[in-house]
């Protein structure tokens, strides 16, 4: 597949169409896939702790999920085809488990939230598509006792709604034993799912601004994170930018020579 390498990571530079038939393609020959979304905050912890980096490097595909990461690969010269948000994503997942009789698991967020979850996807689809569920609080010393319940529930997709960088480590440190045919994080995407986060309006998400309308609903608690992580972001593209390009002048002055 084509990749398009920002600030390290390369990303599968893939369409969701072509995101969701790679993975159709890859369990119906057996293959097992860890995959991984990237967006601006995920690059800015990355780049501050090398086992968050190897948690995201090593996945087996990587999405740019962000219109930031669109436009970062744009000032960077190779283009991604789109964005594959994580939660549209997840959503043709499970619709693909129901139409060929997948089962999948669901793993994080609150007891209350994870549990509407589930009935949701019970009733726009059918009970027999829930392989499992758990919220996403417990101690250390529950967690390989969850893992080791997940691996034995008989579902063929993992989904994990938690915070950055708790569930990328989890499942990079895990997957091995979990031996499923797909996992995946997906962050907040329960939240949205279960109604308890509105998701911004499509003109907002095509401007850019999905970010923006998430403050709007969280001042208080994710105004600092976002503004602190989206400029730091695009001063390390920035930086890749020039470095890049004095790269090509010394290439030309020396070609001159």
């Amino acid at each position: 597949m084509d990749k398009v390498n920002i600030l390290d990571v390369n990303i599968d530079n893939l369409t969701m169409e072509e995101t969701i038939t790679f993975i159709a393609n890859s369990i119906k020959n057996g293959g097992k896939i860890h995959q991984v979304a990237v967006n601006a905050f995920i690059f800015v912890l990355l780049t501050k702790n090398a086992k968050i980096k190897e948690s995201i490097v090593k996945g087996d595909l990587i999405n740019g999920d962000g219109q930031s990461v669109v436009w970062a690969s744009k000032i960077l010269g190779n283009p991604l085809k789109e964005r594959v948000t994580g939660i549209d994503l997840m959503e043709e997942l499970v619709k693909y488990s129901f139409y060929n009789n997948y089962k999948i698991y669901l793993f994080g967020a609150t007891q209350e939230i994870v549990e509407s979850v589930v009935k949701i996807y019970s009733k726009k689809y059918s009970e027999d598509i829930i392989g499992g569920y758990r919220n996403g609080y417990y101690s250390q010393d529950e967690e390989e006792r969850i893992v080791k319940e997940i691996a034995e529930s008989g579902a063929h997709f993992l989904f994990v709604a938690m915070g950055s960088p708790k569930k990328e480590l989890f499942l990079y440190k895990y997957r091995d034993v979990l031996n499923m045919p797909y996992i995946m994080a997906v962050g907040g995407s329960f939240d949205v799912i279960a109604g308890k986060v509105k998701r911004a309006p499509s003109w907002m998400q095509r401007i850019g601004l999905e970010w923006f309308y998430r403050v709007m609903q969280e001042p208080r608690r994710l105004w600092k994170r976002y503004l602190t992580t989206n400029t730091t972001f695009f001063f390390l593209v920035l930086k890749e930018r020039l470095r890049m390009l004095k790269k090509i002048c010394r290439f030309t002055r020396t070609k001159g020579d």
